[in-house]
């Protein structure tokens, strides 16, 4: 008899992660020593690449945890654990060390607990995420790993979808979290853009609690996911249950396609603006208005959230209503001053022309 239906959905799910990770390991070009670019091991060219899990010790990402060790030895593949220890509550640290000592008994090798410091920006919920994140980027770094994979399930993508469109800040917003995503690249960081995965987006977090309760793995769940303080929280235990009382059920698998379909629009309109970025710039590479605004709007937006983010503005800073201004200083001229941008970029309209630059 094979295994219970939850746990053959999330092995299939992580199965089917990891064959893309061959694959795109398979096609990179290797370096002289033989070994594949940031994905070279401490243990010397030519060893199995290593696939790590970020695990929190929570029923999404035990479940992720237990499906790589199942999966990852059939295919040649080393698989680790990480655990980020926030620091944000009492006790955190040893519970960090329980979660080690369970991906260490599902046979995962190597297994790590990182600390980190947990700053303000953004708000306590976008701190701790980057905090989470420059963990996992410098131990994947530090070890080699060709992917780190992420316990968001389809659940977590309808609540982003929610959260973006609670945000106005347009259709890439509502695509919620790519399957395949990354830290920054940079010279001699080929394929970090490729780094973090998420498999379980097409899985429903009950299914993944229910793996967990059939292969009697012991979870911990997060006091910080009932908190009516943080936003995230209160959307998924009063915004999203009033939204399936009033539409019926259906409503997270409908937000989870609306992801989709977003992100593939999103996606066309980003390749035709990067296009149309060299055809609206005269010879010295500055913005021609004219040109500027014979574009359709989305794109030309899209145009100027480019150039905008290339003068130094932070990406996660910039929002809607930044571009919108920006925007008018081509399709509504009055003579206006410069725009005022994070990152203390201005832009600002001369003799036909959109300076974008830090001030």
């Amino acid at each position: 008899m094979g295994p219970h239906p939850a746990v053959a959905a999330i092995r299939l799910a992580v199965r089917r992660v990891l064959h893309d990770v061959l694959t795109e390991l398979t096609d990179r070009p290797r370096t002289p020593s033989g070994a594949f670019p940031c994905a070279e091991p401490r243990t010397g060219a030519g060893a199995p690449p290593l696939v790590l899990v970020a695990c929190s010790g929570g029923a999404d990402s035990m479940a992720l945890a237990s499906a790589l060790a199942f999966e990852a030895p059939k295919l040649g593949i080393r698989a680790g654990g990480i655990t980020v220890d926030h620091g944000l509550q009492d006790g955190s640290d040893q519970r960090a060390a329980e979660v080690v000592i369970r991906m260490t008994a599902l046979g995962l090798d190597p297994v790590e607990s990182v600390a980190v410091r947990v700053g303000r920006d953004g708000g306590p919920e976008a701190a701790a995420r980057d905090a989470r994140y420059g963990a996992l980027d410098e131990a994947a770094d530090r070890l080699g790993a060709a992917a780190v994979l992420l316990g968001h399930t389809r659940d977590d993508q309808a609540e982003t979808v929610l959260l973006g469109l609670a945000r106005g800040s347009g259709i890439r917003s509502l695509s919620g979290m790519p399957e395949v995503s990354g830290g920054p690249g940079g010279p001699g960081r080929p394929g970090r853009g490729h780094r973090y995965r998420r498999p379980f987006l097409q899985v429903d977090r009950q299914t993944a609690r229910k793996a967990c309760m059939v292969q009697s793995l012991a979870v911990w769940d997060d006091p910080h996911n009932m908190d009516p303080a943080y936003t995230r929280s209160r959307l998924r235990h009063e915004g999203l249950p009033a939204l399936e009382k009033a539409l019926g059920k259906g409503v997270v698998e409908a937000l989870a396609r609306t992801a989709q379909l977003s992100r593939d629009d999103a996606d066309a309109l980003d390749a035709w603006a990067a296009e149309a970025e060299g055809g609206v710039r005269d010879e010295d590479g500055r913005l021609e208005c004219a040109k500027l605004y014979a574009l359709p709007p989305a794109v030309r937006r899209r145009v100027l959230r480019r150039a905008v983010v290339a003068a130094g503005s932070p990406a996660g800073s910039l929002f809607a209503r930044h571009i919108e201004e920006v925007d008018r200083l081509i399709t509504g001229w009055r003579g206006q001053g410069a725009i005022n941008l994070p990152g203390r970029v201005e832009a600002q309209r001369q003799g036909g022309r959109l300076v974008i630059r830090q001030g």
